[in-house]
Parts: C-alpha cells; sequence; structure tokens
C-alpha cells in the first residue's frame, strides 16, 4: 500500500538537502521572502525563480503557509474545524455524511485535511471536500472517461486536482448518485 502523506512528506524532507542543496528551514525563510501569502503564489515562485519540482514546492508552501495537518496547531481535528467555523457551520452535516460515505468503502481510505479543504485518498487522492461558499460544499471527485452530467460537472477552474465537481448543500443532497460517484473515483485510486 502506498504511504500515508505523512511518511510522503518525511520523505520529501529527508530528500530535500540532498536533492536542491538547501534543507526545508533554508526554503521557507526563502518563500518568507518572496512576499507571496497564498499557497498558488509560493509554488509559482519556488518553481520559476528557484528551480523547485512541483512536489518540493508543494512540499515547502504548505510549510511556511502551515496549510498541512502536519504544520496547523491542533492538527486535523482543528483543520477541520475551521473548515466549519461561523458562516459555514451550518455545511458541517453535509462534510459528515460524504465522510461517512467514503468511509464505508473500506478501511483503506485516508481522510487528510489541508487548510481550506480535505483530501481523500486511497493510493492516490480520489477526491476532496470543500466548504467553497456560506450555502455550499464542493465535492471533487476524480473519475476517468466519465462524461459531465447533470449535477456532474467538470471541475473546470474549480480545483486541478481532481476532474469532476458536484455542489452539495444539504445532507441529503449526498445520495445514491454522489455515492456511486465516490464509490467510482475510489474504486480507480
Amino acid at each position: 500500500m502506498a504511504k500515508s502523506p505523512e511518511e510522503q512528506a518525511a520523505t520529501m524532507i529527508a530528500n530535500l538537502k540532498a536533492n536542491t542543496g538547501k534543507t526545508l528551514e533554508q526554503w521557507v525563510a526563502i518563500a518568507k521572502k518572496s512576499g507571496e501569502e497564498k499557497h498558488g503564489g509560493v509554488v509559482k515562485h519556488l518553481k520559476a525563480e528557484h528551480g523547485l519540482t512541483h512536489g518540493f514546492a508543494n512540499l515547502v508552501a504548505h510549510k511556511y503557509l502551515k496549510s498541512d495537518a502536519g504544520s496547523a496547531e491542533g492538527g486535523d481535528d482543528a483543520l477541520v474545524a475551521a473548515q466549519y467555523a461561523g458562516a459555514k457551520a451550518d455545511l458541517k452535516p453535509v462534510y459528515d455524511a460524504l465522510i461517512k460515505a467514503a468511509t464505508a468503502f473500506g478501511k483503506d481510505v485516508e481522510i487528510a485535511p489541508k487548510k481550506t479543504y480535505v483530501s481523500l485518498r486511497r493510493n492516490k487522492q480520489f477526491a476532496l471536500v470543500q466548504p467553497s461558499t456560506k450555502t455550499r460544499v464542493d465535492l471533487g471527485v476524480n473519475l476517468k472517461d466519465e462524461p459531465a452530467k447533470g449535477r456532474l460537472e467538470k471541475s473546470g477552474s474549480f480545483n486541478a486536482m481532481v476532474s469532476h465537481r458536484v455542489k452539495l448543500e444539504k445532507p441529503t443532497d449526498v445520495d445514491k448518485d454522489v455515492k456511486a460517484w465516490l464509490k467510482k473515483a475510489y474504486s480507480q485510486a
């Protein structure tokens, strides 16, 4: 089975100096000096100005912005709680319904919260759950050769890490169709 996201990050951190000549702490300092404050901007800067690979740039950006579970205070639970705080609190039951559906597929489902979304992984990411507005959770799924139709739309500019998106507003929106798309994405991962 594939390594967990935490194990993968630890391996990358261990290899960072050998592959780039700088430690994680040195790269975080460089990211800080860039003035970039958003993940995409930090990644773009590190790749364009310093020649980092996407994987290393992504790792440094997460560590600099403290946007991964390993860097956030309070870990996974705190990241999820922050996503569904305040005006988005009413969306937490939608998240809970999606997590319940996904974890029913098998013990190999990994739930990996980030700062703004939760990644669902098996051997690789098969879905992500993001409270996008005060009234909507977006479920992104990776579905090979699946046409966009009805509620299942192409991801477009929503998120490049998934092929499709489903917009959900209430727990009952996590219906048999959503569960089927989620299951198919899980089985392809």
